[in-house]
């Protein structure tokens, strides 16, 4: 069974609608659909934004499910040089850009039990992911870091920081613990991301313009790439 988790229903109402034979249930208030999409059977639920629903969600899909490979699809801003909005970044690794023990003398970033600033993503379902976009996308298609925190980014300053920090090129607020789950629980992850905005002062406006497109364009390379994914995982 492959795993997908949006934070929003328009990241994953299209592809409940393409599920066949399709089964519900509800746990810790997250709703969990599973049946076949392209033939491949998989499990959808929406955790709603933040880093405490998306490890919620993951961890009860972990635990319930047992998923080879969770994905985590939706739209981020694009914080990185030369992202615009309708490009796609695919995670090499996840960050954490709010968690900050540096008082103490740690990097800024790292999460402590697992020691980690940079949480890796699922090498070959990444590679598989940015193969399919370069086929099917008339935007941009990047690999690299994706930050996540509690925090909408709205300003260009902050999204400047935050790139510079951790060499990220698109901000989002699930993704990185969603990472730290399926890392704690072994599980495979990758992490897709279609821009919706630029983290930057006009975000607030591009945002609820671009974020249904963007969407759309997320789950159209995630409905291309099933079979090949289940196949090779």
């Amino acid at each position: 069974m492959i795993g997908i988790i949006g934070a929003m229903e328009i990241e994953i109402q299209e592809l409940r609608e393409l599920m066949e034979d399709r089964e519900t249930e509800t746990i810790s208030g997250i709703r969990f659909d599973w049946g076949l999409i392209q033939g491949v059977l998989c499990t959808l639920a929406v955790c709603g934004p933040g880093k405490v629903n998306a490890a919620v969600c993951a961890q009860t899909m972990a635990m319930r499910f047992r998923p080879r490979l969770i994905i985590n699809t939706g739209v981020a801003g694009g914080i990185g040089e030369g992202i615009h909005i309708h490009d796609v970044v695919i995670a090499t690794a996840v960050v954490q850009h709010d968690m900050d023990t540096s008082p103490i003398g740690d990097p800024v970033g790292l999460i402590s039990g697992i020691n980690l600033v940079e949480i890796p993503a699922d090498e070959a379902a990444s590679s598989l992911l940015a193969e399919k976009a370069e086929q099917i996308y008339q935007g941009g298609v990047f690999r690299g870091i994706i930050a996540t925190g509690d925090q909408f980014i709205a300003d260009h300053q902050k999204m400047h920081a935050i790139s510079q920090q951790f060499s990220a090129m698109a901000c989002e607020m699930e993704g990185g613990s969603i990472g730290q789950v399926c890392y704690m629980n072994q599980i495979p992850f990758a992490i897709l991301r279609a821009i919706s905005d630029n983290g930057n002062d006009e975000a607030v406006d591009d945002y609820p313009r671009f974020a249904k497109e963007a969407a759309a364009r997320s789950i159209s390379l995630l409905k291309a790439s099933l079979p090949e994914l289940d196949a090779s995982i």
